[in-house]
């Protein structure tokens, strides 16, 4: 017993040496989250996402998000840096490989994949596969975690620099921190150029534009909220909160162009993360530990609809996180939700009309 008491004494000694010793990785501020809402009404847990078909079962890893083509292929951004195309018939194919992450991805106009690559910065690749770089910068400061991206009818693209801080790697110490990092932005095919529409962003994820393009929104998901920039009217170039204090962290988001937009949630909120939020100092600590002592997520599925005032209309579960777990894509596309995941080995193709 006194070994042991001696070993322990030991280590907790070389622990607390450690984390004097070592600078932290963040300047973390304090934060008081909101109580999380209660999971009931439209949000009451459901099976819903057990209904969903598994597209490219043990073919895929972490397909983040996903893109239908004009032939029905389903496209899926993996962590690799490959993005997969799966035909008809369910085969999987490597379409691409960027090199880097690719995250949130559409088709334009022309049939080419536009790609917000986290460390690539914003893509298009044509039909043959071939890759070009649209943008990797705006006004001097490069893009340092390429996210989500909406494309107008116009051609120009909306798109999210998450963090101008922190890679993808370390998106954790972009939440440990506390500090807005992110931006929206805006590329012009015709001008190649592109601006910075908001900055100072809580980690600046999905975007999505309206059914009208008058506004587009962008998911600050560190804030549990969306925010909304108007883009035509006499409110344009003026932002305002869409919906706040969601019941988890909102990542990719996509509009349906018919009034509504589809979130996912790869976690509930979890009151201890919240409380963290409070100490800054232990923040700091933890940032100093190995990766397997960050804060986790809860395995759960969960996607909900929004109207354009801003309601939670509707809400897909996975209580069970068997079936399609840590959500961060939910594209709506004719009659079917495409779920894509950071963690999943698969895509969830799920009917919803």
């Amino acid at each position: 017993m006194k070994k042991l008491l001696g070993l322990l004494l030991v280590l907790f000694a070389g622990v607390a040496a450690f984390l004097a010793l070592t600078p932290s990785r963040i300047d973390p501020l304090a934060w008081d989250a909101p109580k999380a809402p209660a999971l009931t009404g439209v949000m009451e847990p459901n099976d819903t996402l057990m209904k969903a078909e598994l597209l490219g079962k043990g073919q895929l890893h972490g397909p983040e998000d996903t893109a239908v083509d004009a032939r029905g292929r389903v496209y899926g951004s993996q962590q690799d840096g490959r993005i997969a195309r799966i035909a008809a018939d369910g085969s999987v194919e490597t379409f691409a490989d960027t090199g880097g992450r690719p995250l949130g991805m559409d088709f334009d106009a022309s049939g080419n994949l536009i790609v917000a690559d986290a460390s690539k910065g914003l893509l298009s690749i044509d039909p043959q596969g071939q890759i070009r770089v649209l943008s990797t910068q705006a006004g001097g400061v490069p893009f340092k975690f390429t996210d989500d991206l909406d494309i107008a009818s116009d051609g120009r693209i909306y798109f999210s620099d998450a963090s101008d801080k922190f890679d993808q790697p370390d998106y954790m110490l972009d939440l440990l921190e506390a500090r807005p990092h992110g931006r929206l932005l805006r590329y012009d095919p015709a001008s190649g150029q592109t601006e910075v529409l908001l900055d100072d962003l809580y980690f600046a994820n999905g975007v999505a534009l309206s059914q009208h393009e008058d506004f587009v929104l962008v998911n600050e998901t560190y804030r549990y909220r969306i925010t909304r920039y108007w883009l035509k009217g006499e409110r344009a170039g003026s932002h305002e909160v869409f919906i706040d204090n969601l019941p988890g962290m909102p990542d990719n988001l996509q509009g349906d162009r018919a009034g509504t937009f589809w979130v996912a949630l790869p976690s509930p909120r979890k009151d201890d993360a919240d409380l963290l939020h409070r100490y800054p100092w232990l923040k700091a600590q933890i940032s100093k530990l190995p990766r397997a002592f960050w804060p986790k997520a809860t395995p759960y599925g969960l996607v909900i609809a929004i109207d354009e005032n801003g309601r939670i209309i509707r809400s897909l579960h996975d209580s069970s996180a068997t079936h399609l777990r840590m959500i961060t894509s939910a594209k709506p596309v004719g009659e079917y939700l495409y779920l894509g995941s950071l963690e999943n080995d698969r895509i969830g193709k799920l009917k919803i009309h």
